[in-house]
């Protein structure tokens, strides 16, 4: 492949992860919208998914493609396929998390999620400004964006700790109906686990620039929720 046309396509594949990115990022407020109740932004996510997986579709396409016909792929030319190739699992990861709070928050009463709006706007604003910011240092090569969004992992995790104090509230005081508390637990689970993903994209755009990874390979490549 000549190196123009090489170079193109690694630029369109570029895009590519900026548009799945903006998706995910976008979604992630959504959600924080359909987890205090929102029934457009529900049905907004809920609707989305064949466009996420169109674009990891032609995102992983792309990535095999530049494997096939531009040998050998060496230095940073590789290590920017080889990531973009297992960032994408990250972006799908979020999107079909956002799917499954707007699914949860269908099946709840608006009433049972009243007490941890606040929490769960936080939660969505915080994991989306991550996701953002590690797609737009992966797609920079940014080393110190991408610690910087890996270090505020720490405020999501804190505004989690948060909710479960809520929801430990809420059972002392016997509302809602027991069986929801788990359901809305498991949504701000839902935003902390994204912010977990955010942070391997930042640790790609790290291995992107450098060739190393800082976080451990069991964070890493640990993509259950």
């Amino acid at each position: 492949m000549a190196r123009l046309e090489f170079t193109k396509q690694l630029n369109d594949m570029e895009a590519l992860v900026k548009r799945f990115g903006d998706k995910a990022s976008s979604d992630v407020r959504a959600a924080g919208l359909a987890a205090t109740g929102d029934k457009g932004a529900e049905t907004g996510i809920l609707e989305g998914r064949k466009a996420a997986e169109r674009l990891r579709s032609n995102i992983e396409s792309t990535c095999l493609d530049t494997m096939l016909l531009q040998q050998p792929l060496v230095g940073a030319d590789l290590r920017f396929v080889s990531a973009t190739f297992r960032l994408v699992s990250d972006l799908a990861q979020i999107d079909s998390m956002c799917r499954d709070v707007a699914f949860i928050e269908s099946e709840l009463s608006k009433k049972a999620s009243d007490r941890l709006s606040d929490t769960f706007m936080s939660m969505s604003a915080r994991a989306a400004a991550m996701v953002d910011g590690a797609v737009d240092a992966f797609c920079t090569a940014d080393v110190d964006k991408a610690r910087e969004v890996i270090s505020s992992d720490d405020d999501l995790d804190r505004l989690y700790s948060e909710a479960e104090d809520i929801v430990v509230e809420l059972i002392k005081a016997g509302k809602p109906s027991p069986k929801s508390l788990p359901e809305l637990l498991m949504i701000a689970k839902y935003f902390e686990r994204i912010g977990d993903h955010a942070q391997r994209i930042s640790d790609w755009a790290v291995f992107r620039a450098t060739g190393e990874r800082i976080l451990s390979v069991g964070d890493h490549d640990a993509d259950e929720v």
